[in-house]
């Protein structure tokens, strides 16, 4: 369960150097161990949340049906998914969030937002930790700019800000996005 549990954060770190596809095999890999006790209450969160993480990171490499199978399996863990003692921040509005970014990667940006603007009215949304918010916002912007509207990719830039500053100022990504909206 921990080596699950740090395939996470691994998968994600290779996910933002660009490493899409060593981050679906590490991903797949660890949920596959943990797949024969994902019913167990505590490896649920972590398994659901890794099979989010290979869903993104099918959908970095151009893969829209891997990811959404593997997204699709995800909202179903998350149905049951009831308890988070690794604090992964999995469940229903998570398994959301990645299909909103998961459309902004395979280049459906239009209907990215339009996802967007409903999961974030969402009771689950607020009872994400802040950086895990942000940091999806970040995401959000992006989606914002290539829908080509870069005044909405603002507002949630500085919606992210407000959340948790550091996600915006420090996140090489943020600072593209942000270089991007300021020179449209």
């Amino acid at each position: 369960m921990l080596a699950g549990a740090a395939t996470i954060s691994a998968a994600q770190a290779l996910r933002a150097l660009g490493y899409d596809r060593l981050a679906l095999v590490a991903a797949l890999t660890a949920a596959h161990r943990i797949a024969p006790a994902w019913e167990v209450v505590a490896a649920s969160a972590v398994y659901g949340t890794l099979l989010l993480q290979a869903a993104l990171a099918a959908a970095g490499c151009g893969d829209a049906h891997r990811a959404g199978e593997l997204t699709c399996r995800a909202a179903e863990v998350a149905r049951i998914a009831t308890h988070d003692p690794h604090r992964t921040g999995f469940g229903p509005v998570a398994v959301e969030l990645a299909e909103v970014v998961a459309a902004v990667e395979l280049g459906e940006a239009r209907a990215a937002v339009v996802r967007h603007e409903q999961v974030v009215r969402r009771d689950g949304w607020r009872l994400l930790p802040a950086e895990y918010r942000a940091a999806y916002l970040v995401d959000a912007a992006r989606a914002y700019l290539r829908a080509g509207d870069p005044g909405g990719a603002g507002r949630v830039l500085v919606g992210a800000d407000g959340v948790a500053p550091a996600e915006v100022r420090c996140r090489p990504v943020a600072r593209t996005v942000l270089a991007e909206v300021a020179s449209a």
